[in-house]
């Protein structure tokens, strides 16, 4: 994985982590939003809920709740919301998702 070249103040992972099933993939991702976003900038991510979908699209998918994300991102990152989708496919099915924002504090350094 190629390293940022640049910062952000927002960082928005709509339904990308969520494909992230290793503690491997999903420790490499979080260096790298580390690397890419800007100290006191914001994370917003989109993941399937703990009781949401098992796979998307025939792929596996690592289901997550306010508190996993908070437990993961601990301790460089505060969470400061947390919501609950319900997202209905074209086809009429429910999908659970969670949505969480934190800030990435200013108490650490990289």
């Amino acid at each position: 994985m190629l390293a940022p070249t640049d910062t952000y103040d927002v960082w928005h992972d709509r339904a990308a982590f969520h494909f992230l099933t290793s503690e491997k993939e999903q420790q490499a991702y979080i260096q790298r939003l580390k690397q890419a976003l800007k100290r006191g900038g914001h994370l917003i991510i989109g993941t399937f809920a703990l009781d949401g979908p098992e796979k998307c699209s025939s792929l596996p998918v690592a289901r997550h709740s306010a508190e996993s994300l908070s437990a993961l991102l601990a301790p460089d990152f505060d969470l400061i919301d947390s919501r609950r989708h319900e997202h209905i496919t074209p086809w009429q099915a429910v999908q659970k998702f969670q949505f969480s924002t934190f800030r990435y504090n200013l108490r650490n350094t990289i």
